[in-house]
């Protein structure tokens, strides 16, 4: 096992492949006797200690690629072409000639993966420490010895190796799981890391966290990584060479800074533009018009040509090579007839934002229209949340019942927060902050433990049991929802003019079937699902992700709402989507004259959805609002500083700010919700809390110089928090702090 001082040295080759350990060529993977290809004609090297990024839009082939390197592609798919293996020791291994104890060997001892769901991975019945053992016995490793690996692997990730070791798998966070299948992934010492999107499921602080764990992982194990993910920005800051992957071909290749900076491919490009950026102009921001192509129906030419903007009749009838873009620099390869013209007629938006930024005036802070109309204004709040708290008291057992008190998560604590007619407010902050159970609370899901909720002055829950004004169906009617994931919100038994008739039976009880088809055909037409007849007639399973997210959009309009919780609404979707459902969203809210509760983790996507409707973002953290503003003002000049961990943890497309250093934490773990800490409960990671932090509890306080508010001592300048000692791991002088 390699040392950092000996990995130092190493050099990752950044031009061709100088020393592989991968060698994978003409590879396809097929179905149906070959006539579906869902990988076709690969032909890529991997470079011994690099870390190679693998980006593409859900269904492109990645996962495929990911399991072709394990030979582990599931029946009755059929793996063809030629896969090299070199040791580090020994002569180069042939792949698909292996037998079944050599295969066995060789996919956890030479190369392992990291699948997306951890705890799908993790056998709920046994404890980590026992997934540690199974694997030392089965491989006929000392389970002594490789168990004292394991304990510094876990270390490593910051984990308490014996906790870990000790629990059960739903007993750790998302967190916490993942870096514990990481560890386990590791035990045998391989020598690459398959990674087939192994943050998927987390919040971007713990993705950033994890991606930064990996870097020094990789330095310290002598890892060769393959990362496989649909999030270009992302994996774009630990990448030494990146591959972009189209409709089961590789589109394009070559070096981080290469493939981000001076792209080749017009889909790649287009991949660029569609990201939700905290830097670009919002104006720049566009949707890949379109989606791929299906394994059983890919176009004749060029696999992008139905939705490039720069397509001739070359790229509808030969399909491109993946060849040298430039002369002298074979190591970046495009499969494009016209990588030049890509190049000139396709400008990368992000670059535009960093030649306004070098060349723009300073702006001086001032109070932003939308918090004029959303605080200012003497009208009646649509909704309000006074004081609301929502606690959760965990089952116990028969004998629990009689010898400890109940454990209460403190999933809300205190927060309040109007929201007016038409308003736009995001939820924003990490897995397990309670920001949905704060979105159910406000539309009448979730009971409050204490405070209270009302509806045009109406409480909610008196309405509930019978007492005032409006009756509780029509609150509950007006208050709409749609889920993170559309697939599972949907009956997979009925047809879409079935789910979406029942909206409508609630709204208009009296209207008849044709009159019904045809409201949900001009809705559908409305929201870009042409031709609509069609679209009725579909069952979800149906539908791309997409069009899944657009008939839940669709199912909530039609009850007619005043509000609707948008609960992740765009993560189950590609990145190439988010900006087309959004834009859609906010097209609609001023149709239908509707509010929203946008729930993110994402500042790149709440920045969007904020600043296109006039809206604000409430940063959530532990059940509470720690600062609330315009999108620019806490973008740009965040006063809280969990706020500023979180505009660290966005990743951008700027070369020089990629992978830059550790997290502004003290702590990579958000503590237990059941024993939240005293005083500010950002104290246990705050880079710059002292004594005062532990001892007291800071509120919502209206910012100076700008708009909104922020619950942190630091602004108060006559505060003790500036004459007491910082804590251990702080920063000595917080005055100079920036999180950027």
């Amino acid at each position: 096992m390699a040392t950092d001082s000996s990995v130092s040295d190493r050099v990752v080759s950044r031009g061709t492949v100088e020393d592989p350990i991968f060698e994978i060529t003409d590879t396809s993977v097929t179905y149906d006797d070959g006539d579906t290809r869902v990988l076709e004609d690969v032909t890529v090297s991997i470079d011994r200690h690099e870390i190679l990024g693998i980006v593409g839009e859900s269904g492109s082939g990645k996962s495929m690629f990911a399991s072709a390197l394990l030979d582990a592609i599931p029946d009755p798919g059929v793996l063809s072409g030629d896969i090299r293996y070199h040791p580090s020791d020994g002569p180069p291994v042939d792949l698909l000639g292996l037998t079944e104890e050599e295969r066995r060997q060789f996919r956890w001892e030479e190369v392992s993966m990291v699948f997306q769901g951890a705890m799908s991975s993790f056998n709920p019945t046994m404890k980590i420490g026992a997934h540690f053992e199974e694997t030392l016995k089965a491989h006929d490793k000392h389970v002594s010895e490789g168990l004292e690996f394991a304990r510094e692997l876990l270390e490593n990730l910051y984990l308490e190796p014996e906790r870990v070791l000790d629990s059960y798998p739903h007993e750790l966070s998302g967190g916490m799981q993942q870096r514990a299948l990481i560890a386990l992934s590791m035990v045998l010492d391989p020598a690459v890391l398959v990674m087939d999107e192994p943050t998927a499921a987390l919040d971007l602080l713990m993705q950033r966290s994890i991606l930064t764990l990996l870097d020094r992982l990789q330095r310290t194990y002598d890892l060769t990584i393959v990362f496989i993910t649909h999030d270009l920005p992302l994996v774009a800051s630990l990448a030494d060479r990146m591959a972009i992957i189209y409709a089961f071909q590789f589109a394009e290749i070559g070096p981080r800074d290469e493939i981000i900076g001076n792209a080749a491919h017009p889909y790649t490009r287009a991949l660029l533009n569609a990201t939700p950026n905290v830097d670009a102009p919002l104006e720049e921001m566009q949707p890949i018009e379109g989606e791929g192509p299906a394994p059983v129906s890919v176009p004749s030419g060029c696999r992008f040509e139905p939705r490039c903007p720069l397509a001739t009749e070359e790229c509808r009838t030969t399909d491109p090579p993946l060849a040298a873009v430039d002369r002298d620099r074979t190591s970046h390869r495009s499969a494009c007839h016209h990588p030049a013209t890509a190049r000139e007629e396709i400008q990368l938006n992000f670059d535009e934002a960093n030649d306004e930024l070098e060349s723009a005036s300073p702006v001086e802070p001032s109070v932003s229209a939308v918090e004029t109309r959303a605080e200012q204004t003497s009208e009646t709040p649509l909704l309000s949340l006074d004081d609301v708290a929502v606690h959760f008291t965990e089952e116990q057992g028969l004998t629990e019942r009689f010898t400890k008190d109940p454990t209460v998560v403190r999933a809300v604590d205190g927060v309040s927060l109007d929201i007016h007619e038409q308003d736009l407010v995001c939820l924003l902050g990490e897995s397990g902050c309670g920001k949905t159970t704060l979105g159910k609370t406000l539309i009448g899901l979730q009971r409050p433990t204490d405070g209270s909720i009302e509806y045009r002055g109406q409480d909610i829950w008196e309405a509930k049991d019978g007492d005032g004004e409006i009756p509780y169906d029509e609150i509950r009617s007006a208050l709409q929802i749609i889920h993170q994931d559309p697939g599972s919100a949907l009956n997979p038994n009925r047809r879409i003019a079935d789910i979406l008739s029942e909206s409508l039976r609630h709204t208009h009880p009296n209207i008849d079937r044709n009159e019904r088809r045809r409201r949900m055909h001009s809705l559908l037409e409305r929201i870009g699902m042409a031709p609509a007849d069609e679209f009725l007639d579909r069952y979800p399973h149906q539908l791309s992700g997409g069009e899944k997210q657009r008939v839940a959009l669709a199912r909530a309009l039609l009850m007619n709402p005043d509000a609707i919780l948008a609960d992740e609404a765009i993560s189950a979707v590609d990145v190439s989507l988010r900006i087309e459902i959004m834009d859609l969203m906010l097209e609609l809210q001023s149709e239908f004259e509707t509010s929203f509760l946008f729930v993110s983790h994402d500042l790149s996507n709440a920045r969007y959805f904020a600043e296109h409707g006039d809206g604000r973002i409430a940063v959530m953290y532990l059940g509470e609002i720690v600062e609330i503003g315009s999108a620019e003002r806490l973008i740009h000049d965040p006063r809280h500083p969990y706020t500023e961990v979180l505009r660290w943890a966005t990743p951008d497309l700027e070369l020089d700010s990629m992978g830059a250093g550790d997290p502004p934490l003290r702590e990579v773990d958000v503590p237990d919700p059941i024993d939240p800490p005293s005083g500010c409960r950002f104290h246990t990671r705050c880079p710059v809390a002292r004594e005062a932090c532990r001892e007291q509890r800071p509120s919502l306080r209206r910012i100076d110089e700008g708009d909104g508010k922020a619950a942190c001592f630091r602004e108060d300048p006559n505060h003790e928090y500036w004459d007491s000692d910082p804590l251990d791991g702080a920063v000595e002088q917080p005055e100079e702090f920036a999180g950027d």
